[in-house]
């Protein structure tokens, strides 16, 4: 028996009313797309045809001598930043030049779907129409969109002077220095991490299982396209209505792309259709800001489908190479893992991730993990649950698997003698708190699935670990005793799985009253104070951390 608890909740385990359920099964719940304000344009994004292409020029002439044209935007309206590796402070984790060029393309044309250009109209026809009457030149290049392909010297360059680092630190990547002469590549990161000595842990091993794999670049797939309507107004504050899972990183990220202080912008959260780490990001955010600028009126800009899978970020695709040993009792003398992930047309994919957490659930004395960030002419990669994570682990698990075969070993047992544990050192350095993976397995045997014989054909059993580190974050909320008893509950985080519900419940177990006597509301920026992104497994934990200081500050005050 596996205990998930030792104390006794009153509210925490039950299942109340959802309180977003009754507006989301009627109808009423308002999504990005929902908006409509008085005198409103609608804008097209005109997107690249060319997977790789040089713009030579834009004339945005004809389309705006269209009647109902009122603006059209291009990347010389936004800021560029110079990119370089040297100009990112320490511990960055995005590169202005990438963000603001894949939300509108400036030298180049980095993959099939890059924005372009973009128009503001009276109606979405006339915003459409008026896309074919800008008049793009390119000039066609050679195109890469397979990782393995990228890294080869003949491959065709995506960006001539991209930095080739070797630190796992700089996650974001960039330019080189002008005095930097480095031969131009397309990987952007290259770094090994090491532990013992792999070369003797593969002497002593009596089976050796070295397999390679390949997985594709998959979308998250979210129901809900990307939507984003923007009103500039005359005083030159900005608000946003969009739905993401964290709208004050898009306040923040729009305000780095625009040169606008993020005290002059609002992001209000709309209800968010899906978003699984795909809506982390910006792409139409800064485009509606600027047309509403440019044309004096709120602009309201969304994609359809076709433009969600082609140009929003997928996860990455990836060739991983994984070489484990192991003796015949059962545990892992060695192991060397090399993974190669496309971060799109710009740097940045999850390897950094995928490395810190590939063999995690074993350990390991003698292990090597090497990881490559290689820019390709797809979409910019997003996150992805646990991004980059379920690549390295479908291919550790799978060799894992040949060797219990090989050896004759049960599979669960041989996750439990090789399990890691508190205390446990990664290979690439942190050493493991308390993580229940054996109290898991142990679950897991316990099972009466488990103890079950097979029957028939056609049937098996799969087993598979994997790990992640939860994200986390500031957060922020704040509760109010209404004069009817109930509890107005303002907290950060974007909805994205039920963490009103989960932070309702949590108030109201501190305060000892119903959970649907808990009102809580996803506040805007400028109504509730920062909170990190409802991403990595954490939103629950952090914001609902905040939610139970709030409860207990009004339980005090109630008590004096």
């Amino acid at each position: 028996m596996v205990v998930l608890s030792n104390q006794e909740f009153n509210v925490v385990g039950t299942r109340p009313i959802r309180p977003d359920g009754n507006d989301k099964v009627t109808g009423r719940a308002r999504y990005s797309a929902d908006i409509s304000l008085p005198r409103m344009l609608h804008g097209k994004v005109l997107r690249s045809p060319h997977a790789h292409a040089r713009i030579k020029s834009i004339d945005p002439s004809r389309a705006l001598a269209l009647p109902g044209v009122e603006a059209v935007v291009t990347a010389a309206d936004f800021a560029q930043p110079r990119g370089r590796i040297s100009d990112l402070g320490e511990g960055a984790m995005a590169n202005p030049k990438w963000i603001s060029n894949n939300c509108m393309a400036a030298e180049k044309a980095l993959y099939k779907g890059h924005a372009v250009a973009a128009v503001a109209a009276t109606s979405l026809h006339l915003a459409e129409e008026a896309l074919a009457l800008i008049d793009v030149d390119y000039e066609i290049l050679l195109g890469v969109t397979d990782v393995v392909e990228a890294m080869k010297d003949d491959a065709p360059i995506l960006h001539e002077r991209l930095a080739n680092s070797t630190d796992a630190n700089i996650r974001p990547g960039g330019l080189r220095d002008d005095d930097d002469t480095e031969k131009a590549t397309n990987i952007s990161n290259h770094f090994v991490f090491e532990l013992g000595d792999p070369g003797q842990g593969f002497k002593d091993a009596d089976v050796i299982v070295e397999r390679e794999f390949r997985t594709a670049t998959v979308h998250q797939g979210y129901i809900e396209p990307h939507s984003a309507t923007a009103m500039w107004g005359e005083d030159g504050k900005l608000t946003v209505w969009c739905s993401s899972q964290g709208h004050f990183q898009i306040r923040d990220l729009t305000g780095l792309v625009l040169g606008v202080p993020v005290s002059q912008i609002k992001v209000v959260p709309m209800e968010i259709g899906g978003g699984f780490g795909g809506k982390t990001v910006i792409y139409l955010e800064p485009v509606a800001a600027v047309l509403s600028k440019k044309s004096g009126r709120p602009v309201k800009v969304s994609m359809g489908r076709a433009e969600v899978f082609e140009a929003t970020g997928p996860t990455s695709g990836s060739f991983i190479r994984v070489k484990i040993g192991a003796k015949n009792d059962g545990m892992i003398t060695g192991a060397d893992i090399t993974m190669m992930y496309e971060a799109g047309g710009f740097p940045g994919s999850p390897i950094n991730q995928a490395c810190q957490c590939v063999l995690t659930p074993y350990n390991v004395a003698n292990g090597r993990i090497e990881g490559y960030d290689v820019v390709v002419n797809k979409p910019k990669a997003a996150a992805y649950r646990a991004p980059g994570v379920p690549a390295a682990a479908f291919a550790t698990e799978s060799v894992i698997d040949e060797i219990c075969e090989k050896i004759g070993m049960d599979k669960l047992e041989f996750r439990v003698k090789n399990g890691s544990q508190e205390g446990s050192r990664r290979i690439p350095g942190p050493v493991l708190q308390k993580v229940g993976y054996h109290e898991t397995l142990a679950a897991a045997m316990d099972t009466d699935h488990y103890k079950s014989k097979l029957e028939g054909s056609n049937r098996g059993r799969g087993i598979a670990a994997g790990f992640w580190f939860n994200g986390t974050g500031p957060a922020c909320a704040t509760a109010s005793v209404n004069t009817d008893g109930t509890v107005a509950l303002l907290e950060g985080s974007p909805d994205v799985g039920g963490s009103r519900a989960s932070m309702a419940i949590q108030v109201a177990e501190v305060l000892g009253i119903p959970a649907e006597d808990v009102l809580p509301t996803v506040g805007d920026t400028d109504s509730v104070g920062y909170t990190s992104l409802s991403a990595g497994s954490g939103a629950t934990f952090k914001s609902g951390w905040a939610c139970y200081e709030a409860a207990n500050d009004i339980k005090q005050q109630l008590i004096q």
